[in-house]
């Protein structure tokens, strides 16, 4: 049986792709592109017209530089919609900051909304809102080349993401025609400034500027990790005492939400997290980009390389990391959740918009299940354009049917309670994989792992080995978990190609 996840990661996610083009009655790379984005269930619907001549015909016609997406065998392969996705699908709006979001998922100031034309499509595709790319009063002169990835070898899809890239080359006063542009023809999306001061002055200045340009709320960017001048970016971020005073400042000259942007180059994001809440902050972006070194002629600039900040689905983990610290902090709504007695001395709390790695509605949910309230994607959109709106928004409107849940505020933060302190995790039990047979194809790659980074637990049969008496023979290339050798670390199923690891009961250690 086809790998259908495995297929569908070699298409190209071509742009006007040649493939569709050649089926009459339906849109074979969209029904891919939802099975790339988590979105399998979905895939059916863009091909349920279609012929299997037609599937074979936009086989034909697929570009591929190595073979072709073998297109009918993987999209009769997937499993019908169980739960529609109409009309009548679950509302994703949820409030931020008392803004009313039409659904979680906005751009993260950066290169992908650099001007009113593209922030204007990525409206039109359906996104929520903008953090448009960071203003500020410093001439910005980019280098060349500014970005680099970490993929594997002649893949043009890549795990992680790295850029030089600063803040916005516009004139100021341009940024601002252009928010206010935003606004005035999108009035129901929400449009956020984010700004960059040197001094205090600066910092009221622009803040002041984004209120008259008429913008929902403004950013404060504290985490820019490759600013060339002192005093800006993550120097701020890094330092509580500025990150309270150029937060006070702007609180109290203007009027709308204000939102300190986090750095995660620093050991405990909590301490500036809050001295933004002691200065009044309404909530809180995080993370920006984590500093980072890669070493290929990518990164060459006139022969010279430096630090920038790393971004895309590597750093997930980290982002979710300091989201949930955030949100485990008393002065943050997410906190209030888990212990009501929490209003009486903080008052309503930070509310949290979330960054990092974010490129299908799983890894939105994760952040949202932390206490976020939207969440912000630039490197996906920079990989795969904003088309990857539409897998965002079904994907997380199906996960809502699925579990009867008719609105988006009911996952904010459900995930909290599960966490605890290592002490206080169960160590009296125990749970041993479970292979089945029926999935296993004798790779042998369980054996492998446990035998050099285990703990000697799985036995390997490479040869058809004899039955004892009363004894059927275990057959070839089969792998075998050793009860009294297993501890149940369950690398065996992190390693397992075809998931055919799975878990027994749980039960006392003996």
């Amino acid at each position: 049986m086809m790998h259908i996840k495995e297929e569908a990661a070699k298409c190209l996610l071509c742009a006007d792709a040649p493939c569709s083009k050649a089926c009459k009655h339906g849109n074979p790379a969209r029904a891919i592109r939802a099975i790339r984005f988590d979105n399998e269930w979905l895939a059916s619907r863009w091909v349920a017209e279609c012929t299997d001549e037609e599937l074979e015909a936009a086989e034909k016609a697929c570009i591929h530089y190595d073979r072709p997406i073998r297109i009918k065998e993987l999209l009769r392969s997937v499993r019908c919609d169980s739960v529609a996705t109409d009309d009548s699908a679950p509302s994703l709006a949820i409030d931020f900051c008392g803004i009313h979001c039409e659904n979680p998922f906005f751009l993260a100031s950066s290169a992908v909304c650099t001007n009113y034309e593209m922030v204007a499509r990525a409206f039109d595709a359906g996104w929520a809102g903008v953090f448009y790319k960071t203003i500020c009063m410093e001439e910005i002169r980019e280098v060349s080349p500014r970005f680099d990835a970490v993929q594997q070898e002649g893949s043009s899809d890549f795990y992680a993401f790295r850029n030089m890239e600063q803040l916005s080359e516009n004139p100021v006063e341009m940024d601002f025609d252009i928010l206010h542009r935003l606004k005035q023809n999108y009035p129901s999306k929400v449009v956020v400034a984010s700004i960059m001061g040197q001094t205090e002055e600066q910092w009221i200045q622009l803040a002041k500027m984004a209120e008259a340009a008429g913008v929902d709320a403004v950013e404060l960017n504290f985490s820019c990790p490759q600013m060339r001048m002192a005093g800006m970016g993550s120097d701020v971020g890094q330092n509580p005492e500025l990150v309270l005073f150029y937060t006070a400042f702007v609180k109290r000259c203007v009027s709308i939400p204000v939102i300190p942007k986090m750095t995660p180059n620093i050991t405990h994001i909590t301490e500036p997290t809050m001295s933004a809440f002691f200065a009044g902050a309404d909530a809180i972006s995080a993370i920006n980009t984590i500093k980072s070194v890669t070493m290929g002629d990518r990164a060459r600039v006139s022969g010279h390389k430096t630090i920038s900040g790393l971004s895309g689905r590597a750093v997930r983990p980290i982002a979710l990391r300091h989201i949930l610290e955030i949100a485990q902090t008393p002065m943050t709504r997410s906190a209030s959740k888990l212990d009501e007695s929490q209003n009486d001395v903080y008052g309503k709390g930070l509310e949290i918009s979330g960054i990092g790695g974010i490129e299908t509605w799983r890894d939105a949910l994760e952040f949202i299940q932390l206490g976020c309230r939207n969440v912000q994607v630039c490197t996906a959109v920079m990989q795969y354009g904003y088309r990857i709106i539409d897998d965002l928004i079904l994907g997380m409107q199906h996960y809502l049917a699925e579990r009867g849940i008719a609105s988006l505020e009911s996952l904010v933060g459900e995930e909290l309670p599960n966490f605890v302190t290592p002490t206080d995790l169960d160590r009296e039990t125990i749970v041993y994989p479970k292979i089945d047979r029926d999935k296993c194809i004798g790779c042998g790659r369980c054996y492998v792992s446990c035998m050099d980074g285990g703990h000697q637990a799985i036995t390997f049969n490479t040869e058809e080995s004899l039955p004892s008496s009363g004894e059927v023979g275990r057959g070839l290339r089969q792998p075998r978990v050793v009860g009294t050798k297993c501890v149940g670390c369950h690398l065996c199923r992190l390693v397992c190609p075809t998931g055919a690891i799975g878990v027994a009961k749980r039960i006392n250690k003996k």
